[in-house]
C-alpha cells in the first residue's frame, strides 16, 4: 500500500454511530435537570435503607419479647451498675451485684406493697365517696345543658350484668388470654433480670470480647460507638428516672393537699407514665382528674386539670432542659415525632423505647463523625514528601 494512499474506510456506522450515541446521551442528560438527577440518586438510596430497616423490624418483631427483655435488662443495669461499682470497692464483685439486685427487688416490691396497702386501707371510704360522687355526676347531668332524664343511669349496673352474661364465653376467653399474657410478662421480666445480673457483673468484659471478634479495621469504630451509646443510654435512663421521681413527688403532694383519695397510687402511676415523654404525664393526671371528679367534685377535678398544665410546663421548660440536656440533646419536635412513631410501630413499648433509641443513634453518629474528622486532620498527606 502506498504511503500516500488514503486510509482504509471505517466500517459503516462504527465511528459515526459512537459519536451519535454519545451525543444523544449527552443531550438526554442535558435535558434532565441536575436537581432531578440528584433527587433520583437519593431516592433509590432511601428506598434501600427503608427496605433494610423494614427487614430489621420484621426480624425484631419475631423476637420482640427477647428484644424487650434485653432492653429492660439494660435499663436495670444502668440503674444498678453505679451502686454495684460503689459496693465492689469493699465487697467482692459478685456479692456487690447480688446486694444491688436484692436492693432493687426489695424497692420494687415495697412500692407495690405500699400501693396495695393504701388501696386496702381506703377501700371503705373510697366506696362511699365514689357512690356519692356518682350521684353528684348524675344530678349534674340532669341539669342544663345536658338535661339527662332522671333515673337514666339507675339501671347501668343491671345492664352491665346482662351484657356480661350474654358474652360470658368472650369474657372467659379474654380472661384466659390475659392470664397467658401475664405469664409472658413474667417470663420477660425474669429474662430481663437474668440479663441485668450478668451485664452488671461483667458487661465490660462481654463488650471487649465482642469487639475482639470483629475485623481489626472495624474494632476502633465499634468500640467508640459502643462507649458513646452506653454513655447516652445511661444518661437518659438516670435523667428520666430523676424527672419521673420529681413529677411523682409533686403530684403526690398536690393530690394529698387537695384531699384526693389514692394519692400514693396515683403518684406511682405518674412515676411510671413519665417514662413516655410529653404524653405520659398528661395521661396519668387525667386518671387523677377522673378520681377527683368522682370523689371530690368538679372544682377539685378542675384544679387537677390545671395541675396537668403546670406539671407539663415544669417538665418541658425546667426539668428536661436542666436534667436531660447533658445526656440527650434532641429538639422537642424530634421527641414528639419519635414518641408518635414508636407508638404507631409498637404501641406502648415503642413509645418508651423510641426516644432513647433515637438519642443513641444520633450520639453515635456524632461521635463517629468527630472521630473521622480527627483522623483526617491528624493523618499526614500521603502525597507530601
Amino acid at each position: 500500500m502506498s504511503p500516500h494512499s488514503d486510509p482504509p474506510a471505517s466500517p459503516p456506522g462504527r465511528t459515526g454511530g459512537t459519536q451519535t450515541g454519545g451525543t444523544q446521551t449527552g443531550r438526554t442528560q442535558a435535558r434532565v435537570p441536575r436537581t432531578l438527577r440528584s433527587a433520583a440518586a437519593y431516592a433509590w438510596r432511601i428506598l434501600v435503607v427503608g427496605v433494610v430497616v423494614q427487614a430489621a423490624f420484621s426480624v425484631l418483631g419475631q423476637f420482640h419479647r427477647i428484644a424487650v427483655a434485653v432492653f429492660l435488662g439494660l435499663v436495670v443495669t444502668a440503674v444498678l451498675k453505679p451502686l454495684a461499682d460503689l459496693l465492689s470497692r469493699v465487697l467482692p464483685r459478685a456479692l456487690a451485684v447480688a446486694v444491688s439486685v436484692a436492693a432493687g427487688i426489695v424497692l420494687v416490691l415495697g412500692g407495690l406493697a405500699l400501693v396495695g396497702e393504701t388501696v386496702a386501707g381506703q377501700r371503705t371510704g373510697l366506696e362511699r365517696e365514689f357512690v356519692s360522687g356518682f350521684d353528684r355526676i348524675e344530678h349534674r347531668l340532669e341539669e342544663p345543658p345536658f338535661r339527662l332524664e332522671p333515673g337514666a343511669l339507675d339501671d347501668v349496673q343491671s345492664r352491665i350484668g346482662r351484657l356480661l352474661s350474654s358474652h360470658r364465653s368472650t369474657v372467659i376467653s379474654t380472661a384466659l388470654s390475659g392470664a397467658g399474657r401475664l405469664l409472658e410478662v413474667l417470663t420477660v421480666l425474669a429474662l430481663a433480670l437474668f440479663c441485668a445480673v450478668f451485664f452488671t457483673h461483667s458487661g465490660d468484659r462481654q463488650w471487649h470480647w465482642f469487639c475482639e471478634q470483629l475485623p481489626p479495621p472495624a474494632q476502633s469504630r465499634v468500640a467508640v460507638a459502643g462507649r458513646t451509646a452506653w454513655r447516652t443510654f445511661t444518661g437518659y435512663t438516670h435523667g428520666i428516672l430523676l424527672v419521673a421521681a420529681i413529677n411523682a413527688v409533686l403530684v403526690g403532694i398536690a393530690l394529698s393537699l387537695l384531699g384526693v383519695p389514692l394519692a400514693v397510687p396515683l403518684a406511682l402511676l405518674e412515676f411510671t407514665a413519665a417514662f413516655i415523654p410529653l404524653i405520659g404525664s398528661p395521661i396519668a393526671l387525667s386518671v387523677a382528674a377522673v378520681v377527683a371528679l368522682a370523689s371530690k367534685g368538679a372544682l377539685t377535678a378542675a384544679v387537677v386539670v390545671a395541675l396537668i398544665v403546670i406539671i407539663g410546663q415544669i417538665e418541658g421548660h425546667l426539668l428536661h432542659p436542666i436534667v436531660m440536656s447533658w445526656a440527650v440533646r434532641l429538639h422537642p419536635v424530634v421527641v414528639a415525632l419519635s414518641v408518635t412513631g414508636g407508638a404507631v410501630a409498637a404501641g406502648v413499648i415503642g413509645a418508651v423505647v423510641a426516644v432513647p433509641l433515637v438519642a443513641v443513634v444520633w450520639s453515635v453518629r456524632q461521635a463517629l463523625r468527630h472521630q473521622d474528622r480527627t483522623a483526617t486532620t491528624t493523618d499526614p498527606d500521603p502525597s507530601a514528601g
